[in-house]
C-alpha cells in the first residue's frame, strides 16, 4: 500500500490499525501520526512512522490522501479546525469516532470535504473487526476503495448509503462484543449453578464461544445450519435450545429489546 496517510490518535483502536496496515505493507515512510509526545517517539522508533504532537510539524510537502480520526468523539469539536487547510479533493477524512455524524463534520470542514464515516468494534484489535463505513457525496470510488483496504486489514467491511441505519450498526456490531461477553459470564455462572468449579465453568464458557466463531467463520454454512447440526431431536440441546428460543422469554426477544435500547441511546449521543 502506497497510501500517505495522516493518523490523528493511535490509541488502542489506532494502534490495531496502524499495526495491521504495517504488516499488509503500508510504507511507513508515508504515515504521520498526531499524538503526545511521549506516544509519538515511541511510534517512531518501533515503526518507523512519523511521530509527530501537531499538525504544524507536519511537511508542507505532504499531502495525506487518507486523514483518520481515530480520537474520543468529545475532542473533535476542539479540534476539527485545525484540518480545514488539509480540504481537497485527493484528500478523503475518514472517521471512527462514534456518534459524530457526516453532518458534523461538513460543518466544520465545509460541504465540499470527502468525508467518510466508519463504525469498527474492538475485535479490529486483533485483526477480526467489523467496521460498517457510509460515504458522503463527494467521496470518489478511488477514495471508498482507499478506505475500504485500510479497514479490511483489520476485519471485514460493509458499506450503507442511509447514514441513519448507523445507529443500528452501533447497536448490532459496535457493542456487539459485549454482548458476547456477557454471554460468557452468562453461561459460566449457569455452569457454577450446574456444579462445576468456578474456574473450570468459566474455561467451558469461553472456549466453547470461541471455538464456535471460528468453526462460524470457517464453515460455508449458516449460523442456522451450524446449530441445526449440534441438535438431536429430543436430546440435550433441544432441551435447552426450547428455552432460549421461547418467543416470548427467548434469546430472540431478549436481544431484539437489547438491540432497540442501544439503537435509540446512539440516536440519543448522536444528537
Amino acid at each position: 500500500m502506497k497510501t500517505r496517510l495522516l493518523l490523528v490518535g493511535c490509541g488502542k483502536m489506532g494502534g490495531a490499525m496502524l499495526e495491521g496496515w504495517l504488516a499488509r505493507g503500508l510504507n511507513a515512510n508515508n504515515v504521520y501520526v498526531i499524538e503526545q509526545a511521549e506516544t509519538a517517539e515511541n511510534l517512531e522508533t518501533r515503526l518507523g512512522v512519523h511521530g509527530i504532537t501537531e499538525l504544524s510539524e507536519m511537511p508542507d510537502t505532504f499531502v495525506p490522501q487518507v486523514v483518520l480520526f481515530a480520537v474520543k468523539p468529545q475532542v473533535l469539536p476542539d479540534i476539527l479546525d485545525l484540518y480545514k487547510p488539509l480540504v481537497r479533493a485527493e484528500t478523503v477524512f475518514l472517521s471512527i469516532a462514534a456518534g459524530r455524524t457526516s453532518e458534523f463534520f461538513a460543518s466544520r470542514l465545509g460541504e465540499t470535504a470527502r468525508i467518510v464515516r466508519a463504525m469498527p468494534n474492538t475485535p479490529a484489535a486483533v485483526s477480526r473487526g467489523m467496521t460498517v463505513m457510509f460515504p458522503t457525496d463527494y467521496v470518489s470510488a478511488a477514495q471508498r476503495d482507499m478506505c475500504e483496504t485500510l479497514l479490511r486489514a483489520v476485519g471485514e467491511v460493509s458499506w450503507i448509503t442511509d447514514e441513519s441505519l448507523m445507529d443500528a450498526v452501533t447497536a448490532v456490531s459496535g457493542s456487539g462484543p459485549a454482548y458476547i461477553f456477557h454471554m460468557v459470564e452468562a453461561l459460566a455462572q449457569a455452569g457454577v449453578t450446574a456444579g462445576l468449579p468456578e474456574e473450570q465453568a468459566m474455561l467451558l464458557a469461553r472456549q466453547t464461544v470461541v471455538g464456535a466463531g471460528f468453526l462460524l467463520d470457517e464453515s460455508p454454512e449458516t449460523a442456522e445450519t451450524l446449530r441445526k447440526n449440534v441438535t438431536s431431536p429430543g436430546g440435550t440441546t433441544a432441551a435447552a435450545l426450547n428455552v432460549l428460543m421461547d418467543p416470548q422469554d427467548g434469546l430472540p426477544a431478549l436481544l431484539t429489546r437489547a438491540v432497540e435500547a442501544a439503537r435509540k441511546r446512539s440516536v440519543e449521543l448522536a444528537g
